[in-house]
């Protein structure tokens, strides 16, 4: 197999062969272009922190430790805001040598402020799926904005799969942008390509969102349910820049519009770790044809997801304020994004995510 992110075909391999398993038979739709949407199990566990299971240890033993009370999710079931859970998933896997994994909250959970992170067995990283692995997997789940209802199946967090060396370097971006473009305007490449805040929109005032502090519960399993007024403020400026306050969680818009080819897959990292006093919340995977002309995407802005830390903040127009680091496919999908499967984000600007009417 050709080193890369796997694709779609890949991935059904994988099931096929048993590396990637689950107490249900998979669903349709649950293979992504170069991604496997992961499913909530029927129990959740309420802890007292979050923990990294640590070597030697298993995250059974860490539930020995920490449990507070057990939750049956059949039925639905409500997760408070700032509570911690820990929820064992339906899928497991038993990677081969060579081959590694990553995970990141679904587009829809970030935008909900809903802090999830996959952890396993010996883990020590959230998110990260070593080599040879062969084990459970579990979803650590933390609503920080909203208290949100959950039932068994649903699906807050995807994988991907990384046979040996997948990431492309800055020279070999750049020749890629001059090849096919990845971004409009100039790209700003420097550990993957820089993406900045934009507070100028071309028509009106309304640049982002900010979650309202108590709000009611949101169903997860709804889809464009909810009064955007009932849970978010309207961020709004006309001379390009605003304050961000200390603990508050928005939803922002990139300056620029951005395109992963078809054989590319991308990962929003942090620009560092902190950029003056505030972060872009969450990491979140870009699948091969967002934003790409030909699936239907261009013009397709990355939204922000950014919380203040502890001191008020002023964000500028063009700040630079995340990076997406782009990596090679081991082979081409056989659906692309936004394309040959239903996207609720392609060719998006600054949206809400899918559980509010648009």
């Amino acid at each position: 197999m050709k080193n890369g992110v796997l694709s779609d075909d890949q991935i059904s391999a994988l099931i096929t062969s048993g590396a990637i398993s689950a107490t249900i038979p998979f669903e349709d739709g649950q293979v992504q272009p170069a991604s496997l949407d992961l499913r909530l199990g029927n129990r959740a566990y309420r802890v007292r922190a979050s923990f990294l299971t640590g070597r030697g240890q298993s995250v059974a033993d860490r539930l020995d430790q920490f449990t507070m009370h057990e939750i049956d999710l059949q039925g639905g079931a409500v997760l408070e805001k700032n509570c911690v859970y820990v929820v064992p998933l339906m899928e497991a896997l038993v990677l081969p040598k060579g081959m590694t994994a990553a995970a990141s909250a679904k587009s829809s959970t970030g935008r909900l402020d809903l802090l999830t992170r996959i952890i396993t067995d010996n883990g020590v990283e959230f998110d990260r799926v070593p080599e040879g692995y062969s084990g459970p997997l579990y979803v650590e789940i933390c609503p920080r904005s909203f208290s949100v209802l959950v039932q068994p199946g649903l699906m807050l967090n995807q994988i991907i799969f990384r046979n040996g060396k997948t990431f492309i370097n800055d020279e070999d971006l750049k020749a890629l942008h001059v090849k096919t473009p990845i971004v409009d305007g100039e790209a700003v490449i420097s550990d993957g390509l820089g993406f900045s805040v934009d507070l100028k929109p071309t028509s009106g005032d309304l640049v982002g969102y900010r979650a309202k502090p108590h709000t009611g519960v949101i169903d997860l399993s709804q889809i464009a349910a909810y009064d955007p007024a009932e849970y978010w403020e309207e961020v709004r400026t006309k001379d390009g820049h605003i304050i961000l306050d200390p603990g508050a969680f928005y939803i922002l818009v990139s300056r620029e519009a951005i395109a992963i080819p078809p054989d590319c897959a991308a990962e929003m990292a942090p620009y560092i770790a902190m950029v003056g006093e505030f972060r872009v919340h969450y990491a979140g995977f870009f699948d091969p044809g967002f934003g790409w002309d030909s699936a239907g995407g261009a013009g397709s802005r990355g939204v922000l997801e950014v919380r203040c830390h502890e001191a008020p903040f002023v964000l500028e127009h063009g700040q630079v304020v995340g990076r997406l680091v782009y990596e090679h496919m081991s082979q081409t999908p056989a659906a692309l994004y936004g394309q040959d499967i239903k996207s609720n984000y392609q060719g998006q600007g600054l949206k809400l995510s899918k559980h509010f009417k648009s």
